[in-house]
């Protein structure tokens, strides 16, 4: 206990790192996974197939095979592209970009199999009573589809966040100090790997009981008319 107390700054610092790329991840993941759910069931042909390449793709390769190439082979390929056109002379890409970027496309492809079949899930005839009485498409997303795609996609939009916050600890072999990388460090240098590790584990524990109460409260919110019903 005395260890972890006298690291407790090296560990918050971790925390910190991890619970920011974790958000960051999640709000391109999830953006994606709109723009995916929205190809797959578009009427044009060129969107369904390029939506379902990305998510055959994406989720047919490791995450951690992903995420070392898009760190070191996307800096080489950005820099390869600015010495042939002139844009730019050199880019470096960042451990959290790198670490962000990455999970938040290997997640974009579940929450898009996750948004399709939440939308697919809304009875049709409501969405056509919508239209008859003419509601314009944004009015009709915001007032019909969204509420009830928050519903019907919130236990598998639960579950992928719940898998993509611990996925966070994958950047810590890219050299992002995050908690785990943190924690391995301090266990490293005072000979108390598990000691930090155990402490790791709690701490992912503690994020993902949070996690599970925020899920139970947007759940409660999004049901109370199905409740009352």
């Amino acid at each position: 206990m005395d260890l972890l107390i006298e690291y407790r700054s090296q560990l918050w610092a971790g925390l910190v790192t991890t619970v920011q790329i974790a958000l960051a991840s999640l709000f391109f993941s999830v953006a994606l996974g709109l723009i995916g759910a929205w190809a797959k069931l578009s009427a044009n042909r060129t969107a369904r197939a390029l939506a379902g390449a990305y998510t055959t793709l994406v989720r047919g390769v490791p995450d951690l095979v992903l995420i070392m190439l898009v760190f070191f082979g996307g800096q080489v390929t950005l820099n390869a592209i600015g010495a042939a056109t002139g844009l730019w002379d050199y880019l470096e890409v960042s451990q959290f970009a790198a670490g962000a970027l990455t999970i938040g496309v290997i997640f974009g492809a579940y929450f898009t199999e996750t948004f399709r079949g939440a939308i697919l899930a809304i009875p049709r005839g409501q969405i056509e009573a919508g239209i008859s009485i003419g509601m314009s498409r944004p009015l009709l997303f915001r007032r019909i589809v969204w509420p009830q795609m928050v519903r019907y996609a919130l236990p598998g939009f639960g579950n992928n966040w719940l898998v993509q916050l611990k996925t966070t600890a994958l950047v810590s072999v890219i050299g992002l100090q995050d908690l785990v990388y943190n924690a391995f460090a301090a266990g490293r240098s005072t000979d108390a790997l598990f000691t930090f590790m155990a402490a790791a584990f709690v701490i992912y524990l503690g994020l993902t009981a949070l996690s599970d109460l925020g899920l139970r409260a947007l759940e409660r919110r999004y049901s109370r008319g199905v409740q009352r019903a």
